[in-house]
């Protein structure tokens, strides 16, 4: 009877738990979330009203055991905000190295949790090709877009101890009880209802991994041994790129014909370990994100020559294309008034939105926002409290916010701010109406990361000279409270607010 009320004390116990402490959607792949939108919707201590010195701060720095490979060095960082296993609670960070390494860190602690090292590839590596790991690591991700309501978190709340899960046997996770931090001031848009984002327990937590030999590797987030045997994706030495897995499907796009992988998306099923490709026509694949995947599933694909193309989700055939546009960034999905809407910049410096639903024709068109058609990218969306979508772009030498406006029907890209000048800024973020940019480098030749207001422009704070050297690509995650970013140099950066013990 003692045993069984010592049981019962422990149950009710991690479930009191579980109820105060309210879990938020994780950063589970390259933009947060399957559209690319690269938006926290709500944080609960970031805000434009916080995030100044020195509360807002460097938190810690990792260096890791990697080589650079073509300008690529490490993957921006996938994140798991609450995992109980068998060593207790951990909020995790995962990186991919170039030269073959995963990496899982603790992200409360600043501590390697674990790394495991795979082949590195060719000894060939050149910008185009770089051979080695060149895609991001990946969670699996819902189809369906994040909620509007938020959920405030900040990992461990207390001693790292639990009889949850065994060595060797992987986390044992258990659904988040959510709670809502505070009610938006705008109520979600009407429209049709959206499938619910994906919370509830579906078994262990995995991590995902493309290798330089085209493997595909599923593994364990607690210790990352393989869940199941690596399944082969694509011929070894592809240059692929954003790397995703959707209701059991894998995607990512290869690019500059490396490795005999040709240009193109390509999907493993998962559940069968059957590989679909589209082929492009058109040129490699652009943007830095890779492909963008619709509430419905649709994967949408920019590409150089170019077209913005619509594919069927598993099968990958041809379902909608775009008129003749080169494009630059990758494309981002986001909702406006209950419809999926698209929007990617073009080699001519030109935001181009369409509707999902028909992309024969574009329904606005910015002014020029760049006179850089070479470097790819990729954009961030959200939404403010007043109902206004923004876009933000960033250019050669700065970032600016960009609003949609809809007059009588017709759909217009003003521009509401554009910052201070930033040297070569990486695609940006935003959490809570905070936007993050990362200039490449500085005055010195080292990153430096900004915080703008997303209404306004209006600079909040910047990492000074903190930051070791320069970034490049896509390099920035968030989890709560908390912003994390990779860099040339081999080095996870965390800022943020301190931990409260």
């Amino acid at each position: 009877m003692n045993r069984f009320f010592i049981c019962l004390t422990y149950t009710l116990s991690a479930l009191l738990l579980l109820t105060i402490t309210a879990h938020s959607d994780d950063w589970t792949t390259l933009g947060s979330d399957a559209q690319r939108s690269s938006w926290v919707r709500t944080d609960a201590r970031i805000s434009p009203a916080t995030v100044h010195a020195p509360e807002f701060q460097f938190l810690w720095k990792i260096q890791l055991d990697n080589k650079a490979r073509g300008g690529n060095a490490l993957t921006p960082p996938v994140l798991l905000d609450f995992l109980i296993s068998h060593r207790g609670f951990r909020s995790l960070a995962f990186v991919g190295g170039s030269s073959g390494g995963v990496f899982a860190m603790d992200t409360d602690l600043a501590r390697m949790e674990w790394e495991r090292y795979f082949a590195a590839g060719s000894s060939h590596s050149s910008p185009d090709c770089p051979g080695g790991m060149t895609a991001n690591l990946t969670r699996p991700t819902p189809a369906a877009m994040p909620s509007l309501l938020g959920f405030g978190a900040r990992g461990r709340r207390t001693p790292a101890k639990s009889g949850v899960g065994k060595p060797g046997e992987g986390a044992v996770t258990l659904a988040m009880m959510n709670r809502s931090r505070r009610t938006p001031s705008v109520a979600p848009p009407p429209g049709r209802t959206r499938p619910a984002a994906q919370r509830a327990l579906r078994g262990v937590f995995l991590v995902h991994a493309l290798t330089a030999d085209g493997m595909l590797h599923s593994l364990y987030v607690s210790n990352g041994l393989d869940h199941t045997p690596p399944v082969k994706f694509l011929p070894g030495n592809a240059n692929a790129r954003g790397l995703i897995v959707v209701d059991n499907v894998a995607y990512v796009a290869t690019s500059n014909t490396c490795g005999d992988a040709g240009d193109g998306v390509w999907a493993l099923d998962l559940g069968t370990n059957r590989v679909a490709r589209w082929e492009s026509d058109t040129g490699s694949i652009q943007g830095s994100a890779g492909v963008a995947i619709g509430p419905d599933g649709t994967v949408y694909a920019t590409t150089r020559e170019g077209s913005l193309v619509a594919l069927e989700s598993k099968t990958l055939r041809l379902s909608g294309k775009s008129p003749s546009i080169r494009f630059l960034s990758s494309p981002l999905v986001f909702d406006y008034e209950g419809s999926d809407h698209l929007i990617a910049l073009g080699q001519d410096g030109i935001l181009h939105l369409f509707k999902a639903d028909n992309l024969d024709v574009a329904l606005a068109r910015s002014p020029v926002i760049s006179q850089d058609g070479s470097s790819e990218t990729a954009l961030a969306a959200w939404r403010d409290t007043d109902g206004t979508h923004w876009i933000i772009a960033p250019s050669k030498d700065s970032v600016s916010g960009w609003k949609i406006v809809v007059d009588s029907g017709h759909y217009r890209l003003e521009k509401g701010w554009e910052s201070g000048k930033m040297n070569s800024p990486l695609p940006p973020i935003v959490i809570n109406g905070a936007v993050f940019a990362l200039s490449g480098s500085s005055s010195s030749g080292s990153a430096k990361l900004h915080a703008l207001d997303g209404i306004t422009g209006k600079p909040l704070w910047d990492s000074g000279d903190t930051i070791g050297s320069s970034a490049h690509g896509l390099a920035l995650a968030a989890g709560p409270s908390h912003i994390y970013l990779t860099t040339q140099e081999n080095a996870v950066y965390s800022f943020g607010f301190p931990m409260e013990h």
